[in-house]
């Protein structure tokens, strides 16, 4: 049996701030990814789905960025307002929240 089943990567990388691309850090990454962490667990998801720290995941100008395995799933832009609904539709229903989902063609390649 797999230890998890799924892996939400929330970046937390750090950039000077004069950087133009930015940083996810600086945009409060650190304390989403605490959100997804509480609510996996008072859903009782945190012994199937893990919400890791990820250094940078090369897409700083759609910070914060979040991405899910194994679906590789890219999200951008993410909020505390969104945390509900990815764990909803995404993570319990197996659907992609289309809405967040970082359009450029590097991203998301086979959908």
């Amino acid at each position: 049996m797999k230890r998890f089943e799924k892996h939400i990567f929330v970046c937390e990388n750090v950039r000077p701030k004069d950087h133009p691309r930015g940083c996810c850090s600086e945009k409060g990454s650190r304390e989403l990814r605490q959100i997804f962490k509480k609510r996996l667990k008072e859903l009782g998801l945190n012994t199937q789905v893990r919400a890791n720290a990820a250094g940078c995941l090369d897409a700083c100008e759609y910070g914060i960025t979040v991405l899910v395995y194994p679906e590789q799933i890219w999200y951008g832009g993410v909020t505390e307002n969104d945390v509900d609904e990815i764990i909803q539709k995404h993570i319990i229903e197996n659907k992609p929240v289309e809405r967040l989902m970082i359009k450029d063609k590097r991203f998301n390649r086979d959908e």
